[in-house]
Parts: structure tokens; sequence; C-alpha cells
């Protein structure tokens, strides 16, 4: 029994956080979209503030904002009082989150928020509040009652504050046409950063690091070339380093088999000369995409005029946290 107690209690509350966020569809409506106008034409940032639980979501509201093309930040709301409240400039746009619309830190600073010039967007439970009358926009983030059994701590109300952030954030991208490699660029750190933005020169064996033969190399030596650069490939190449095939270990295993002797075997004999290569300004991405379609795993990099200057294989690109 206390188990399965302990799992209705669980349902109980993601029923009760579900059907606050449910709520706020119908609340889409024209305020939301002055809110997001509002946000659209600040020249500044937009700045998030709340107290206690509301100021947790305030700050990852303004982590997902800036983290999708709207610069923002969150500044506590009882540090504004005391001097941060000289972040905000007329150029900026506040979102103020408090759930009762009352809270003291918040309406403390409203009259200088205002005397700035400054448009307000509130979020609160509570449309007859202080907070709610002062704002330009007030959002409606009101639930009927809280996940916690008690009715004290906030669950459904900060889900529901969380989930309305969102909303703006993710209306705001998509009005701003904001793509996969804008957020590349604010997540350089990030596996999808390396993924759009690491081009095939970025992390391409160069110089002494590419195996190249030549095409009067027997098969013994050629060997020896692919186990020195140790991507599991050699490319052939005449004189002028223009690329003539490839010899792969692959290869080497398959004529092996039919009993060849490595010495006396020409590698012209057994390259592979229709061999797929790609180009230095090539996304990383591009590159796994051909390997894995191909079924290949080592690329030739080359310049327009088909000359040898990189090779990749499949390590390289997990190495730099592509595949």
């Amino acid at each position: 029994m206390p188990n399965n107690h302990i799992r209705e209690m669980a349902v109980a509350v993601l029923k009760t956080e579900a059907e606050a966020i449910a709520r706020l569809m119908p609340r889409i409506d024209d305020n939301f979209v002055r809110a997001c106008l509002l946000m659209l034409d600040c020249e500044g940032r937009i700045v998030v503030t709340g107290m206690g639980k509301s100021g947790h979501i305030g700050n990852k509201m303004a982590a997902t904002l800036a983290s999708t093309g709207t610069p923002a930040f969150f500044m506590h709301p009882g540090e504004a009082s005391h001097g941060d409240l000289g972040m905000i400039t007329p150029r900026d746009v506040v979102i103020a989150l408090s759930s009762s619309g009352v809270t003291q830190e918040i309406i403390c600073i409203v009259p200088l928020i205002k005397r700035l010039g400054v448009p307000l967007i509130c979020m609160t439970g509570n449309g007859k509040s202080e907070l709610a009358r002062e704002a330009n926009v007030h959002i409606d983030i009101s639930v009927e009652k809280e996940a916690c059994p008690l009715g004290l701590a906030p669950t459904a109300s900060t889900t529901a504050a969380l989930a309305m952030g969102d909303a703006l954030a993710i209306a705001l991208l998509d009005r701003r046409g904001f793509t996969q490699q804008d957020f590349a660029r604010s997540h350089p750190g990030g596996r999808l950063g390396r993924r759009l933005l690491l081009h095939v020169r970025d992390i391409m064996h160069t110089d002494d690091a590419i195996p190249a033969i030549s095409p009067e190399t027997n098969l013994s030596e050629a060997v020896v070339e692919i186990t020195r650069a140790g991507i599991g490939v050699t490319a052939i190449v005449d004189a002028k380093y223009n690329v003539m095939g490839i010899f792969t270990d692959g290869d080497l295993r398959r004529w092996m088999n039919k009993k060849m002797s490595p010495h006396q075997t020409v590698i012209s004999d057994v390259m592979t000369t229709d061999c797929i290569t790609v180009n230095e300004d090539m996304l990383a991405a591009e590159s796994l995409r051909i390997m894995e379609e191909k079924k290949i795993n080592a690329l030739l990099v080359t310049d327009k005029n088909n000359r040898l200057i990189g090779a990749l294989n499949m390590h390289t690109l997990l190495k730099a946290g592509v595949a």
C-alpha cells in the first residue's frame, strides 16, 4: 500500500500540472501577442525579475530567451532596490513574475521602472493585483490548485509560469526567423554547436598527417603508410598531389584473400579510382552523413583542382564531438 500511494501521489502531481498547462491555451490571446510585440520592438534587452520560486523560473526564462535570439538577463528584485536597478536602461523591457501579484520586492521597484518609461510585462495569477494594474501587459498564469496536497508549495503555478515563458520564447524565435545555425552560435560548447559550426577544415588531418603514396608504390609500402597515418586509408596521388585513387584497410583484406604478393603488386592495380572526396568548406556534419550513407569510414579532402589537402575518418568526427 505505501508504494502504491507513492505512485498515486506522483501521478496526481503530474495530472494537476498537466491540467494547469492545458488551461493556459485559451490565454494565448491579444495580451500575449502584445507582450511579444513589445519584446520584438525592444532595442535593448529583456530584463526578467521574480522573487523566490518565481525568481528561479524567471532565471530560466531569461536563459531560454537569450539562447533563442532574444537578448535577456535576470535581475533579482531584492538586489534591484540596492543598486542593481541601474542594469535597466530606457531601451529595455521588463518581465515581472509573481504568482500573487503583490510581491513587495517587485512592487517596490515598479515606480522606478515606470519612471524610466520602460514597458512592463507581468505574469501573475491575479489579474486584479497591484502589479497587474501597473503593467503595460498582463499575462494570466493562474492555476486552480497547486499540486502540493497542502496547497502551499509552488508546483502547478511555477510549472504554468515556466510553460508560458517557453511559449513567449518560442513565439519570438519563430517570428525572428531564428535558425539552427543561430542556435549553434549561442551554444558553441554543445553538441549541436559542434555539429553545425565545425567545418571539415577545422578537424581534418593535414600536411604530414595525410596518408599519401604514388601510384608506383607496392602493396606492402601502402600498408606501411596506412599504418603510419592511422586513419585506415591512403590516398594515391600524382607528382602534383592530384588524387588518382584511394586504398583502404578493407581493400587490403580483400586483396590479401586473393593471395596477391604484397611486394610485387603495384597499388595502381588495386586502388579504387572513383573515390569520394569532400571539400574543406563542407560542414563536418555533412561529411558524417556522407560516410554513413556510403558506408565508408574515411574521406579524402581536395581543393577545387582535385589536389589532396586533407583526410578524416569516423574517429576524427567522434573526437571532435560531431558523430
